[in-house]
């Protein structure tokens, strides 16, 4: 494996344990739709899960836009979710 295809997939799976984390805490805390929007997009971060999609449907999500949208995705999360609200008040901060 290539060092390249190496970093695509640690990032990945970075992105896909982020978003599952999200959505079990969403659920669990906030709501339980939003919940299940994030496990349901953490699935395309997954490497087998995204090779799943590909064979199944026969065509793959760009690697560069699963990471802009990712991040904008998180970004929206931390910045007017309740969510992070919740963390906060539970914090202490």
């Amino acid at each position: 494996m290539n060092n390249k295809s190496t970093t695509k997939n640690i990032i990945s799976w970075i992105f896909g344990v982020v978003f599952l984390v999200t959505g079990i805490l969403n659920a669990w805390l906030v709501h339980f739709v939003p919940g299940v929007f994030y496990l349901l997009l953490s699935l395309i971060y997954f490497p087998p899960a995204s090779a799943i999609l590909k064979k199944r449907f026969g065509f793959a999500i760009p690697y560069i836009v699963k990471i802009v949208l990712g991040l904008v995705i998180l970004w929206m999360t931390l910045a007017v979710g309740d969510l992070m609200e919740m963390l906060e008040a539970w914090l202490g901060h």
